[in-house]
């Protein structure tokens, strides 16, 4: 097959890279710029797509053999990406950037512009397995490395697209592995540290990108009774289940730590309680996007809500015609869920839709919390 290896300077597309030259593939590889203005270098761990990585990036391939280039993708990046970050702050939502990167830019700008230059596939250094029957249909399922598992993210590409990608890591147990194969090899990478937060948030602080990109807009932090409890700089940069960073005025009469419970975006607050009023039992996701049939869901599933979350038993029903879920969780409540986050439900392994969160019920009380 002729393959589109997307390296972003990395370790692991590097070696994923090299894994689809060894299979046998005609490969290609491409560096996608993301960002309009990129650092030379980055910030320790912090970051990625710098001009240090599209160096890697190109030496890498120079050591497989193979073509390179850069493709400038960053008008993508921003207007989808980037804006709709932005949007779902503003609008008291907590997005997932890496979910809207492989949705728009991974597997939607890049994929199809790889079809259209005659690719049947493009490698990516994800962590996640692929697996394929003998009919040709194909099922998205978790890393057998569960500290790098990424089909959380991975959701979101939908049937036809996963039947054009390839995930050469699947099978890796552990980074260290990738690392040696990495060395064996020569790639200078092998030792390079993995990058971390948000890429277009390269010295860590989102509070002060989103102070920068949407402005000053001061209000009042509340309690669940009402009253006044502190100030804010703007509502846009706190988040369901938030701890730290509160700068409360005045305590809590019990003594307790609090958490953002709401953020009310129309009222400009943000209001805050105790623990136990983070917990839900009921979530409903929009936009859906579904792996297999929506029907397939059902009462034996189990759902995640963060990247590196832990699964809980659920009950999923599709509504909307598959546009839409519903969860019901039948086990442990889950905390600080927020609107704007990927649910996304498993069968054991195996992948089967993801949504975005719109409204999650609280568990100690009546009332919706997001």
């Amino acid at each position: 097959m002729r393959v589109l290896a997307a390296m972003s300077g990395g370790v692991d597309s590097a070696v994923a890279a090299a894994l689809a030259v060894e299979a046998g593939h005609d490969v290609v590889g491409v560096h996608m710029a993301l960002s309009r203005n990129r650092d030379q270098f980055r910030t320790g761990s912090r970051g990625c797509c710098s001009i240090e990585d599209a160096g890697d990036a190109r030496r890498a391939a120079d050591v497989l053999g193979i073509p390179y280039y850069v493709w400038d993708l960053s008008e993508k990046f921003e207007d989808t990406v980037v804006t709709d970050f932005l949007a779902e702050y503003e609008a008291g939502r907590t997005p997932n950037p890496c979910v809207r990167c492989n949705e728009h830019v991974k597997f939607e700008a890049l994929l199809d512009k790889a079809t259209a230059l005659g690719f049947d596939a493009v490698a990516t250094g994800h962590y996640a397995r692929i697996v394929e029957h003998a009919d040709g249909s194909r099922e998205l399922h978790r890393s057998p490395n569960a500290d790098k598992d990424q089909s959380y993210v991975l959701a979101v590409m939908g049937p036809e697209r996963l039947r054009r990608a390839i995930f050469p890591l699947g099978g890796f147990a552990s980074k260290a592995e990738v690392r040696a194969e990495a060395a064996r090899r020569g790639l200078a990478v092998s030792a390079k540290p993995d990058s971390y937060d948000i890429c277009f948030v390269a010295d860590g602080d989102t509070r002060g990108f989103l102070r920068e990109r949407l402005g000053s807009r001061p209000g009042q932090v509340l309690d669940v009774e009402g009253n006044v409890v502190g100030e804010h700089d703007g509502a846009y940069a706190y988040t369901v289940g938030q701890r730290r960073g509160l700068a409360l005025g005045r305590p809590a009469a019990d003594g307790r730590a609090r958490y953002v419970l709401d953020v009310r975006t129309d009222t400009n607050t943000v209001v805050v309680g105790p623990a136990e009023l983070l917990s839900v039992d009921r979530i409903a996701g929009e936009r859906a996007t579904w792996l297999v049939d929506p029907t397939d869901a059902g009462d034996d599933v189990e759902v995640q809500v963060r990247t590196h979350g832990a699964p809980v038993p659920a009950g999923v029903r599709a509504t909307d015609g598959g546009a839409g879920l519903e969860v019901e969780l039948t086990g442990t409540p889950l905390r600080g869920v927020a609107a704007g986050q990927s649910v996304v439900v498993y069968r054991g392994t195996q992948v089967l839709g993801q949504a975005t969160v719109s409204r999650a019920w609280r568990a100690a009380r009546a009332g919706v919390v997001a």
